[in-house]
């Protein structure tokens, strides 16, 4: 053997993981993830507006792993954050405003189905995420965890209190 085998070699840096193409990912997951977020702040015009928010922050930034259940966590915590501003318009101007749909959207959906998404809108923050997340999306126990940040007992647990208070909201007896 000679010297130069023994020398330690450069090793090359790992290849950078391919990148997920982020105009695909918004042209092939828009209209579900606008879906969700107008199932959890209660009107098209700021769900629309939280999605593309997202979209836009992710494309100044580009997160390695973009994935779809990461794309839902951005709306998730978008979402929150536009009640949380509402909440605090609220407080501020000491005015209860119903979050009532567009006329266009109200007319568009049934009766039956706005009474169900008024008591969804009435339910605490985590039980609405939990049910839109189960219900709408179908997503599972370990999935609906990693996008709220729960463990898989607490989705289980928050889903049946969630449930139950929605029946009683809507009058109905399981």
């Amino acid at each position: 053997m000679d010297r130069e085998s023994l020398r330690p070699t450069a090793l090359a840096p790992p290849a950078p993981p391919p990148r997920a193409d982020l105009a695909g990912l918004y042209r092939e997951h828009r209209v579900g993830l606008v879906r969700l977020a107008v199932l959890l702040v209660g009107d098209l015009e700021t769900a629309e507006d939280v999605v593309q928010d997202v979209f836009a922050r992710l494309h100044s930034r580009r997160p390695p792993d973009l994935t779809l259940a990461y794309l839902r966590t951005c709306v998730l915590n978008g979402s929150r954050s536009v009640l949380r501003r509402r909440a605090v318009m609220l407080r501020r101007t000491q005015r209860v405003t119903d979050l009532a749909d567009s006329a266009e959207t109200a007319v568009l959906i049934g009766e039956s189905r706005r009474q169900v998404l008024l008591a969804l809108a009435r339910l605490p923050r985590r039980q609405r995420e939990a049910l839109v997340l189960r219900y709408y999306l179908d997503l599972a126990d370990c999935e609906i965890a990693l996008v709220m940040g729960v463990g898989q007992s607490t989705v289980r647990s928050t889903t049946a209190r969630a449930l139950a208070r929605l029946l009683r909201e809507l009058g109905e007896d399981a």
